[in-house]
C-alpha cells in the first residue's frame, strides 16, 4: 500500500434552476483527472443546510423525479412550520436536507472515482428558486506519476 502522497482541496460553484437534482458526476471526475488523483478518498462537502448531495441512479430520468416528488411528500411546503421567515419552501429544504447528505466519501482508483455502472453524484436543490451552491472537494491518496 502507498503512503498518500497527494492532497488536494478545491471549491464547486454549482449554478442550480431550483428544485433539481443536478448531476456533477462529470465535473468532479474533471477535478480528480486535472488535479492528477490515483488512489484515495474524495470528501464531497456542500455548504449549504437548504441543498443536498446524493448518489443516484443516472440511467433513467424518471428516478429523479420520483424521488423529488417523495421528498415533497414527505416535508410539504403547506405543513405548519414555525420558521417561516426565508419563504415558504425554506423549512421543508432543511427537513429534506437532513434526511440526505451534506457529506459524501467516494473511494477514488486509478483517478475514478468507485461508482457503481449506474450510479451518479448529485447535487439536489431543495427551494423554488435558482441558487449557486458551493461544494467543496477534498482529495487524500496517491498521485498519477
Amino acid at each position: 500500500m502507498q503512503t498518500p502522497d497527494r492532497q488536494f482541496l478545491e471549491r464547486l460553484s454549482i449554478e442550480t434552476r431550483g428544485r433539481e437534482m443536478r448531476e456533477i458526476t462529470s465535473t468532479v471526475a474533471d477535478v480528480l483527472r486535472r488535479q492528477g488523483a490515483r488512489d484515495g478518498l474524495l470528501t464531497v462537502f456542500i455548504r449549504h443546510t437548504s441543498a443536498s448531495l446524493t448518489i443516484q441512479e443516472n440511467a433513467d430520468p424518471d428516478v429523479r423525479v420520483d424521488l423529488l416528488d417523495t421528498l415533497d411528500r414527505l416535508a410539504p411546503a403547506d405543513a405548519p412550520y414555525i420558521h417561516t421567515i426565508e419563504g415558504p419552501d425554506d423549512m421543508p429544504a432543511h427537513v429534506k436536507t437532513a434526511l440526505t447528505d451534506t457529506s459524501l466519501s467516494i473511494p477514488v482508483e486509478g483517478g475514478r472515482m468507485v461508482l457503481g455502472t449506474w450510479q451518479g453524484l448529485y447535487v439536489v436543490e431543495h427551494r423554488s428558486r435558482r441558487h449557486v451552491r458551493d461544494v467543496v472537494l477534498h482529495y487524500l491518496g496517491t498521485a498519477r506519476d
